[in-house]
């Protein structure tokens, strides 16, 4: 018997927060201004000491960066708002009722809205008391999938009672990963009217020295890329894009693949981009856009790419299918 003037315990739940990168509110210099300042001042994304890098950051590149990546937010920007966002609320809302009517599922973002603490917040109220953290990243990267945990573990601090907590896994090597990769780039190949020379695989790069210091990324993105190829029967092109600053990146960069292909007669090629669980500005303009010009121009023929996983069905089963697994113990599912 609950004694008289005992707080409201709500019926217990579990919860499955989906977590990506982040994206502005808006595609205009203001809201990229936000974004970026957020993003860039995150430790675990520029491994930089503050004294050094921040007046860098709030005396260069916050004052010319954000107008240059407007306009090219613009050019992906949907009626629904930014792609990444549209996305993940989409995959979000594909889950519903997928674990049974005891498991919430909602989604956040580690840098703009909805925010992680927002949506643990809210999780919590909800009566969520076992919630699981699925950061949508398949290769594991501290300046991904760390700070999305760090974001969160800052949260539970911050917490009386606290939920317990378990973290979705880096998937780049899992079966039903693989799988719907397959199945998705067979199907968009199937809707082509070339054949490709060369099927590209674009990760989003990162800076060599997190190799040096323990990553397991780029080792990750390279059995991704080698199993794709090994199920689909033929060898994909690894390359990292998305460069930021003087130091080294992980190579080969995507954009000087695209150049030099034509030159080793490549003329058909085809782009995906596994390390992305959702079409974002660094696919869709970067890629698509960028990549296809950069292609053409030095003398390609034809250029695809190809979107990533999405919302899209083998997508959507694939996930359903790892965070049911994380989930066993805590649910009952069929």
């Amino acid at each position: 018997m609950i004694p008289t003037g005992h707080p409201a315990i709500l019926p217990r739940k579990v919860g499955v927060l989906l977590i990506n990168l982040g994206t502005p509110d808006a595609p205009d210099p203001a809201s990229v201004k936000r974004y970026l300042g957020e993003f860039l001042s995150d430790r675990r994304v520029v491994e930089l000491p503050p004294i050094i890098w921040q007046p860098v950051l709030r005396g260069l590149v916050l004052n010319t960066r954000p107008k240059k990546s407007a306009a090219a937010y613009a050019e992906v920007w949907r009626p629904d708002g930014s792609p990444l966002a549209a996305i993940t609320k989409a995959q979000n809302a594909a889950l519903q009722g997928a674990f049974g009517d005891d498991v919430l599922v909602d989604w956040a973002m580690r840098y703009g809205t909805p925010s992680i603490p927002d949506r643990l917040t809210a999780m919590k109220d909800a009566g969520c008391d076992r919630i699981l953290l699925a950061a949508l990243y398949p290769q594991y990267c501290a300046a991904t999938t760390a700070t999305a945990h760090d974001k969160a573990f800052g949260v539970l601090a911050g917490m009386r009672w606290q939920p317990a907590i378990r973290t979705l896994p880096p998937y780049h090597d899992d079966p039903l990963y693989i799988d719907a990769l397959k199945q998705d780039i067979e199907a968009n190949l199937a809707g082509l009217d070339f054949t490709p020379d060369a099927i590209v695989t674009s990760f989003h790069g990162m800076p060599q020295r997190t190799l040096a210091l323990g990553d397991p990324y780029h080792c990750q993105c390279q059995k991704t890329a080698r199993l794709l190829g090994e199920a689909m029967g033929r060898p994909m092109t690894i390359s990292f894009q998305s460069r930021f600053g003087p130091a080294k990146w992980l190579e080969p960069a995507t954009d000087e693949t695209l150049k030099g292909l034509p030159a080793q007669g490549v003329k058909n090629v085809v782009v995906v981009a596994p390390g992305f669980s959702a079409d974002c500005l660094e696919t869709l303009e970067e890629v698509a856009m960028q990549g296809r010009d950069a292609f053409i121009e030095s003398g390609g023929d034809r250029f695809a790419y190809l979107p990533c996983l999405n919302d899209g069905a083998p997508g959507i089963k694939m996930l359903r299918g790892i965070i049911a697994r994380e989930l066993a113990g805590w649910v009952s599912l069929p």
